[in-house]
């Protein structure tokens, strides 16, 4: 039987201290669970923020800055020093980190996809713990992660993970936030994210982070439709991890991973690719995909956006969305065909192998 995968997700309100330094006894004791885990016949994956935060206080800034530059510049400051921090800690078990820096086309290219997958799987086959984080030194900022939430649950499909884990500030999702609520509650488990979780789900708490509830709910939707359970946990519950991994209590939220998950090409396609554009379609069309047809001219009522063949696209019904998929026609393909209005009514624009149904 494979060994189980488990990615640990570590915010940067929980890597960095205070002063912004690296948080060397977090990541001792994180380190020591990381050790304890593989032990019980587990491989590790550690995505990792604090590059930014404990670049900027190396630099002396006090204030996280707005320029972009600047920012990229901590980054690239603070990165080595993070995983060095990580690397300390790991080698106290024997243990050897193996950084890996990812950016957007890493996913979304499915042949970077893949590459990237199989480096993970030659680190893991040869014993090295993946420290993972986003390319921030030079990343583009109108296409990037946005946070390390959404880059851990992309990474836990990528390596077809059992579970993610994601340490923060907080034991878990509450049904209110508990700073403004006395009445606020702890949710143990979770089976179906939905509105009213949704509207649980607050911005950062932190200063130094980019994410927030909110984007441990989408990291967690993300991964649960593709089979991986889910948890978010106190990064400084001691023991919380190894505790997770042998079934025994623990404070947090569990997101339990869908019964029928999505096969991991079609996990890829609705989560991990870049839409180029938007297809608006009818009811009809809405009902045939959702019953497992491709999606044909006839259905489609409106597009907009410069993609081309072979592009990612959004499928909206009456404004909402309800698939994504490669499209086979570019834009001007499309406002041409719909343009003549006597062309081929079966035309495939988006071939449902191509194609994933997300409502």
């Amino acid at each position: 039987m494979a060994d189980r995968i488990v990615v640990l997700k570590v915010g940067s309100s929980s890597v960095t201290t205070a002063g912004g330094q690296a948080d060397e006894a977090l990541l001792a004791s994180l380190s020591a669970q990381v050790a304890a885990v593989r032990e019980r016949g587990c491989r590790v994956v550690v995505v990792t923020s604090g590059a930014v935060a404990t670049g900027l206080a190396a630099l002396g800034i006090d204030r996280r800055p707005t320029e972009i530059a600047v920012l990229q510049a901590a980054a690239s400051v603070g990165q080595h020093r993070v995983v060095r921090s990580w690397q300390d800690g790991l080698a106290a078990h024997g243990l050897l980190a193996g950084q890996v820096l990812l950016d957007p086309a890493d996913f979304f290219s499915r042949r970077q996809y893949l590459l990237a997958g199989r480096t993970f799987a030659a680190l893991l086959d040869l014993g090295a713990v993946p420290i993972v984080n986003e390319n921030d030194a030079v990343a583009d900022q109108e296409l990037r992660f946005g946070d390390n939430d959404r880059l851990a649950a992309l990474v836990a499909v990528l390596v077809s993970a059992d579970r993610l884990v994601m340490l923060t500030d907080t034991p878990g999702l509450f049904t209110a936030d508990p700073a403004q609520r006395a009445d606020a509650t702890l949710i143990d488990e979770v089976t179906e994210i939905d509105q009213v979780l949704e509207a649980a789900a607050g911005g950062s708490s932190s200063a130094v982070g980019t994410g927030g509830m909110a984007s441990k709910l989408a990291a967690a939707r993300l991964a649960t439709w593709s089979g991986i359970e889910t948890v978010i946990a106190d990064a400084r519950d001691e023991g919380v991890v190894v505790r997770l991994e042998a079934g025994a209590p623990t404070e947090s939220t569990v997101f339990r991973a869908r019964h029928r998950p999505l096969a991991a090409r079609k996990a890829w396609l609705a989560f991990a690719t870049v839409p180029r554009g938007h297809l608006a379609v009818d009811a009809g069309a809405h009902a045939a995909l959702r019953d497992g047809a491709s999606l044909l001219l006839a259905g489609v009522r409106a597009h907009d956006g410069e993609f081309t063949a072979g592009d990612a696209v959004e499928v909206a019904c009456d404004g909402s969305l309800i698939a994504k998929g490669l499209t086979r026609l570019g834009a001007a393909d499309v406002a041409g065909l719909l343009g003549e209005g006597r062309a081929p009514r079966d035309v495939v624009v988006v071939h449902r192998d191509d194609l994933v149904v997300l409502d």
